[in-house]
């Protein structure tokens, strides 16, 4: 179900060549991540790893897996704000196909991602707030919490547009 949502991202890239669709790149790079990829290599050597299977399920018909930079300019040239907006779409589409009618308890956390931080360029660590929906453990929301600031401010900002979305899916809504 996910892939028709990955179907609305925009392909950057020319249209002369384009042998490995965007929205499988996506949706395998989210698998290899989920099975512990940390890196873009890692994130190719699972596709490779897998590409039997994945050719099989998807029915690809690919000659090849992709390339290690293949997958890599792929996944760099996607636009996070539109992979947010398909994901955002997605879980709406989660929530009201499973018809909430109860109350609805949402979780907000901010993290820093570990080993984001980057000495040499005194850049500091990279910092995320998330909107979670507790009771289908739905990640509503999450955005990258600006260098010079903290929580708040977008927390204020993000609270005011999922409070417009979330009513139109939520008929009660109990914020913790």
């Amino acid at each position: 179900m996910i892939l028709t949502f990955l179907d609305n991202l925009k392909n950057h890239r020319r249209a002369q060549g384009l042998r490995y669709e965007l929205k499988h790149i996506i949706l395998f790079s989210i698998m290899a991540i989920l099975s512990n990829a940390k890196s873009y290599r890692q994130i190719s050597s699972f596709i490779k790893m897998h590409y039997k299977a994945l050719n099989g399920d998807f029915a690809l018909n690919w000659k090849n897996p992709p390339s290690y930079s293949t997958a890599l300019n792929i996944i760099q040239g996607t636009n996070p704000k539109e992979l947010e907006s398909c994901f955002r779409s997605y879980s709406q589409a989660l929530s009201n196909r499973n018809n909430i009618n109860a109350d609805v308890s949402i979780a907000v956390d901010g993290k820093v991602l570990r080993g984001s931080y980057d000495h040499f360029e005194d850049k500091k660590a990279i910092q995320v707030l998330s909107f979670f929906e507790t009771g289908q453990g739905l990640i509503l929301a999450h955005e990258t919490i600006e260098e010079k600031t903290n929580e708040i401010p977008l927390f204020q900002r993000l609270i005011t547009g999922l409070k417009t979305e979330l009513l139109k899916v939520f008929t009660n809504m109990a914020i913790l």
